[in-house]
């Protein structure tokens, strides 16, 4: 529920004073505080609390500030002896006109500074309300203020989507129900948005009802020609040490493949190109064209019956089988385990980011069910599609991609994770809003996040950091003068965080609302008592493990194995293959069609290439 200030509302009601300025330094104050009211906890909230918002009057406008500390600077040595008691206020902003009657709102910065010996007074509620609810129609609610519960924790969608933000939390401090609860707000109020969320955990599903699209590895259609030529490197070879003469061949070939079916494709129209099949036109290794893995091997069997030199045919033969091993993988059957080669990018597209949104405005990739060599490969193609989708679409279509664990696709180690991935991911980042692409950033380890990705973020949501490393690059990210409140990183309770950015109209300490349990995401910590109570010893649960274990397949073994798989079917001194043309064999375990639901599959698919 939304909540406006009204800019010509009564002067609010004055608090008792709590203390005077002592002194003033650029966006610092120091209060004195009176010993009466000091610790005191009054009906009217007049307690001097670290993140506690306070107020100045000045001839002109109502400065507020945020207490960043409190001291003592010489204790007493007797008790009842009196202290001076001091409190550091962070001055963030103001209200202007004389007791707020100003009828401009709340703005962030200061014009008029306090003067020695101004009165400080705690804000009432009825102020917290002009300072923290600025009116808009994008704004949602998300929880409400650690200060003052009845004031409800907003933030600005345009600003939260359009400029990218961060969701930063150690693991158990509430971090993906926060998410859950931030999406939930805003599909609420926007069911037409296009929300794409890469969930490496499998635990959003139940969050969002029937309002989410879930794509799983058995119903989720990727084409292998939708890659790259990087992304296609990364699946077929995995470690490219030593593996160059394999890479340039597969260079060479692929173009050729694609034209190969483009001039296929003509004849069974009735046109005729007049071009050899080695003439690659205007197709590259990454033109997004289709071609199929049946040409491919054809062409590497027609290069394999040209030479002579044994010691050539080694790179032809080893590209062979991992091709092979690869494409009947059942576990990557959303890629290779497509029927016929169909032209299916509209169709892919619409489904993976809601166009037409059909009621339900977020999509949710599941990737847990995914092989781990291949997951970066599906970001880095679903990161670079959602950019060139916006991109050629002139932003008609804005799509928010929300990023979990995004440590392990942009680590701040470039040696490590996959460079197509974090150049795909970079560019939303930089490049994204332009052209209506925003990123959410959710991860648990801010330290080994990409530095660069971090600073694009102009909203953030710090949960509970423990690690000191963790709390440096938050605060090196922040550039804001209530920066202070990330002194609380350490001691905030669980679903509590601190947020700073264009999306809220104040840094500020807040508490998610509660989700229902229905949806809350299945991430929470395993209760392991009340696990162990119940007995699981039965043979049919072990069966039932093991079934669904080996139903997701076994790994690609070595290329090692797989030559020696292969030499066990074929002579050595001959190519490992049938007729050139020849489709490989079925990949056991259950058929395409079986692992594919027809109601989850584009329309079109036919008989496996040929």
């Amino acid at each position: 529920m939304e909540t406006r200030a009204d800019a010509s509302a009564p002067a609010p009601e004055q608090n008792e004073p709590i203390g005077r300025i002592v002194s003033v330094t650029g966006s610092q104050a120091v209060v004195l505080l009176d010993r009466e009211t000091a610790g005191r906890d009054a009906s009217g909230g007049q307690r001097a609390e670290l993140g506690t918002l306070m107020k100045v009057q000045t001839p002109t406008s109502v400065l507020f500030g945020l207490v960043s500390a409190l001291s003592v600077p010489v204790p007493s040595q007797k008790d009842g002896e009196p202290e001076i008691r001091v409190a550091e206020l962070e001055l963030v902003g103001e209200i202007v006109g004389r007791d707020g009657e100003g009828g401009r709102g709340f703005l962030r910065g200061v014009s008029i500074y306090p003067s020695l010996g101004d009165p400080v007074r705690t804000a009432t509620a009825q102020e917290l309300r002009q300072v923290y609810l600025r009116g808009s129609e994008s704004a949602v609610q998300i929880g409400t203020l650690r200060q003052d519960p009845s004031i409800p924790a907003m933030v600005q969608v345009d600003e939260l989507l359009g400029k990218h933000f961060a969701v930063l939390g150690s693991t158990g401090t509430g971090k993906s129900c926060g998410v859950a609860l931030v999406l939930r707000a805003i599909l609420r109020n926007n069911p037409n948005a296009h929300v794409l969320l890469l969930d490496p955990h499998n635990e959003y599903a139940s969050s969002f009802d029937q309002a989410a699209e879930i794509i799983t590895p058995d119903n989720l259609q990727l084409p292998f020609w939708f890659l790259t030529f990087d992304e296609i490197v990364e699946i077929v070879m995995g470690d490219q040490t030593d593996k160059e003469a394999e890479i340039e061949i597969l260079a060479e070939l692929i173009p050729a493949a694609k034209s190969r079916y483009a001039a296929n494709r003509g004849r069974e129209k009735g046109i005729v190109l007049k071009k050899r099949i080695s003439d690659v036109g205007s197709f590259t290794v990454d033109t997004p064209v289709p071609y199929r893995i049946s040409d491919l091997l054809a062409l590497i069997d027609l290069q394999l019956g040209r030479l002579e030199n044994k010691k050539d045919l080694a790179p032809y033969r080893q590209l062979r089988a991992r091709i092979e091993s690869i494409s009947q993988d059942p576990r990557f059957g959303f890629m290779f385990g497509s029927l016929q080669v169909q032209d299916h990018m509209a169709a892919i597209i619409g489904r993976l980011f809601r166009v037409p949104v059909g009621g339900k405005p977020i999509s949710i990739l599941e990737l847990a069910g995914m092989p781990s060599g291949v997951v970066n490969v599906v970001v880095s193609v679903i990161c670079r599609m959602a950019f060139d989708f916006a991109l050629w679409g002139d932003g008609n279509v804005p799509i928010t991609l929300v990023c979990e664990e995004a440590h392990r696709y942009v680590p701040n180690d470039g040696r490590l994770g996959f460079e197509p991935a974090r150049r795909a991911i970079s560019r939303v980042a930089k490049e994204g809003r332009k052209y209506g692409v925003s990123l959410c950033v959710v991860s648990q380890r801010p330290a080994e996040l990409d530095p660069t990705i971090l600073s694009q973020c102009s909203t953030i949501f710090a949960m509970r950091l423990a690690n000191e490393r963790d709390q440096d690059i938050v605060r090196a990210a922040i550039f804001d003068t209530a920066a202070s409140l990330l002194d609380f990183l350490p001691s905030l309770g669980t679903r509590e965080a601190i947020v700073f950015g264009d999306g809220v109209a104040l840094p500020g300490r807040i508490r998610f609302d509660d989700l229902p349990e229905a949806a809350m995401p299945r991430g929470r910590t395993t209760r392991f008592t009340d696990k162990w109570r119940q007995a699981q010893g039965e043979e049919a649960f072990l069966e039932m493990v093991v079934e669904r274990w080996r139903a997701a397949g076994s790994p690609v073994d070595t290329l090692a194995d797989m030559e020696a798989e292969h030499a066990a079917v074929a002579p050595a001194d001959e190519p490992p293959c049938t007729a050139v043309g020849t489709a490989p064999p079925p990949p056991p375990g259950p058929a395409p069609a079986e692992r594919l639901s027809p109601a989850a599959a584009p329309a079109g698919n036919g008989a496996r290439q040929q």
